[in-house]
């Protein structure tokens, strides 16, 4: 929450901001609404919570703009600022859990390549789905804002590497992680890992 009130708090475009916040501040009502009906594993917490955090910071100064942003292109003498696919990182990588939790403990799906399968197809989706978003806003929106909600800074394959992005962190995430949340769910539903 407090990180909504600081990005919120005089943005570069209140525009984009909305545009860019938005998914968050979808998520922090339902999550509050559903946390004692569904309570979620502490690592789906903390994954949303963290996504979140990414999308804020984008959104209070543009993705192209993030002070950041710069700093790690300055580091790593990126050519272009960065946040942006750090986002598509995030943007695959945090939900994958989210989806695998969901799948887990609401359908007969088990443990296994169709599980991972569904996910990576779940995290390519909203992927994919925010490029038309993205895209529609470039075409009909208003101006510079939909310019600088794109952030494509120049590159004519962004969305290609935004989705690509998305899907890396989405298998990185089901990798590296499915261990620890197997046992977080077993922790938050009482059962045996």
């Amino acid at each position: 929450m407090a990180a909504t009130l600081w990005s919120a708090w005089r943005p570069k475009d209140v525009t984009v901001w909305f545009l860019e916040a938005f998914p968050v501040l979808l998520a922090l009502p339902i999550l509050g609404a559903t946390r004692r009906r569904f309570p979620l594993s502490r690592l789906a917490y903390v994954a949303v919570a963290f996504h979140a955090a990414v999308l804020l910071v984008g959104a209070k100064s543009t993705y192209a703009e993030t002070p950041v942003g710069f700093w790690l292109r300055d580091l790593f003498g990126f050519e272009r600022n960065p946040w942006d696919r750090v986002g598509h990182v995030a943007q695959g990588a945090f939900p994958a859990i989210l989806a695998r939790e969901v799948l887990l403990r609401t359908t007969p799906l088990r443990r296994g390549g169709w599980l991972f399968f569904l996910v990576t197809s779940v995290c390519l989706a909203i992927a994919a789905g925010y490029e038309l978003l993205e895209w529609a806003v470039a075409v009909y929106g208003p101006g510079e804002e939909g310019i600088a909600f794109l952030a494509t800074q120049g590159d004519p394959w962004d969305t290609q590497w935004d989705m690509f992005l998305a899907l890396c962190g989405a298998v990185a995430a089901q990798l590296l992680l499915a261990r620890l949340h197997d046992r977080e769910i077993a922790r938050a539903t009482g059962a045996s890992a």
